[in-house]
């Protein structure tokens, strides 16, 4: 009789399980919204001919000249930075 209980109680749960991941799947953006979503894009192509190369194609890699300062340089100084609120730690200064 205990066996049927938890059998029928797993029942239930695993089912609100499954409608409530159906439920925030349907909500989720597909691929076709991915690019009304904005962020990082790349500027160009992977490839230079649009399209991968074929299987067996050597594949040379260059490495970046650019130093890591270069590359990703850092972000300008503001004017001034506020003290930190409780729990803030960026774009302030902290309490001493």
């Amino acid at each position: 009789m205990k066996l049927l209980a938890l059998a029928a109680a797993l029942t239930l749960v695993a089912g609100a399980a499954h409608a409530q991941t159906s439920a925030q799947k349907a909500d989720s953006p597909t691929n076709n919204d991915a690019s009304k979503l904005g962020g990082y894009a790349p500027a160009a192509p992977l490839f230079s001919s649009g399209s991968t190369p074929p299987p067996g194609t050597q594949v040379v890699f260059v490495p970046s000249t650019q130093t890591p300062t270069q590359a990703f340089p850092p972000p300008a100084p503001k004017a001034v930075y506020p003290m930190c609120k409780r729990g803030q730690f960026d774009g302030c200064r902290q309490r001493q």
